[in-house]
């Protein structure tokens, strides 16, 4: 079981419309739109993305994290060291 299993419909759901969005750039870009108008459609897509990831980033936080520091020792700081990158990685995008 993943830390998102709660959370699985409504991440599958917010990705969908955000595959939506995507496509719907790509239409834009075929049908010559104005490139502001294109940007702020990405920008809402990178944003979308993010909120997933915070969605994500907390179910594991919550589960699998929490989960490690019960059992304690090597697991656990394994599994902060796995949440720390990925908190990086989500900063720094």
């Amino acid at each position: 079981m993943h830390g998102y299993d709660d959370d699985k419909a409504k991440v599958i759901a917010r990705l969908r419309r955000i595959e939506g969005q995507v496509h719907a750039i790509t239409q834009m870009v075929e049908d010559d739109k104005y490139c502001i108008d294109v940007l702020t459609q990405i920008s809402a897509s990178n944003s979308a993305l993010k909120s997933v990831a915070l969605i994500l980033l907390d179910d594991h936080l919550n589960h699998c994290v929490r989960q490690a520091a019960v059992q304690g020792g090597e697991v656990a700081g394994s599994k902060l060291e796995e949440a720390s990158a990925a908190i990086a990685r989500l900063v720094r995008s």
